[in-house]
């Protein structure tokens, strides 16, 4: 499934600088938040939020049309929600990952996902989850096969998707704009592949690359 995920070549015209590190993982085995994800989620809310990594995407959306003010890049809304709430220990960790480095991450359920994931600039008509409406011509969304999974490139998930404590195998999204370099983009994945592993010791990583030209 990883060497199927796309991103469209409109949207390397709009951010020249994006690159994406996918992530597979499976045999999971999820649960409720336990002592060693609270740790890991208080460590990150430890950390100063540095700004220079979230202004990037605000002008992303706007280029898009989006007002960030309003439906604001999904690290910039973790990062007001500090300290991070507790979900599950799958989410807990990804959550950790995102707002130690100051990335948008996002998780699927691959279980729930059909055919591959797929960045691209909306049509307009796109199916979605009536909660988040159909998305606007020209804006940036994920989908996969059947519809929408995300809005707004990394705004909101739709619930078909979301990772619950019954996810076995999941699909992380690691999304990168400048300043934050391509080196530590892997670093934050190799921190997120070692939290899954010391949940499940057992599961399967892969992991693949997206950047413009390649």
């Amino acid at each position: 499934m990883i060497e199927d995920v796309r991103v469209d070549p409109e949207i390397f015209e709009l951010r020249p600088d994006f690159a994406v590190l996918a992530m597979t993982a499976y045999g999971l085995r999820n649960g409720p938040t336990d002592d060693r994800s609270r740790a890991w989620l208080e460590e990150a809310s430890s950390h100063a939020v540095r700004q220079e990594k979230i202004d990037p995407w605000r002008e992303a959306y706007r280029a898009f049309g989006a007002k960030p003010q309003r439906t604001r890049p999904s690290v910039d809304a973790l990062t007001r929600r500090l300290p991070l709430p507790e979900i599950n220990l799958v989410v807990d960790a990804y959550n950790s990952v995102s707002v130690k480095h100051v990335l948008p991450i996002g998780g699927e359920d691959l279980r729930h996902y059909r055919g591959a994931a797929h960045l691209m600039r909306a049509a307009g008509d796109e199916p979605s989850e009536e909660a988040l409406g159909t998305p606007d011509a020209g804006e940036v969304i994920w989908r996969d096969d059947a519809g929408v999974t995300c809005r707004r490139w990394n705004w909101r998930q739709v619930v078909r998707t979301r990772i619950t404590e019954e996810t076995t195998d999941a699909l992380f999204l690691l999304e990168r704009l400048e300043p934050l370099s391509l080196e530590e983009l892997k670093e934050a994945g190799e921190e997120l592949a070692d939290l899954l592993i010391r949940i499940t010791p057992d599961i399967r990583v892969e992991t693949r690359l997206i950047v413009s030209g390649r």
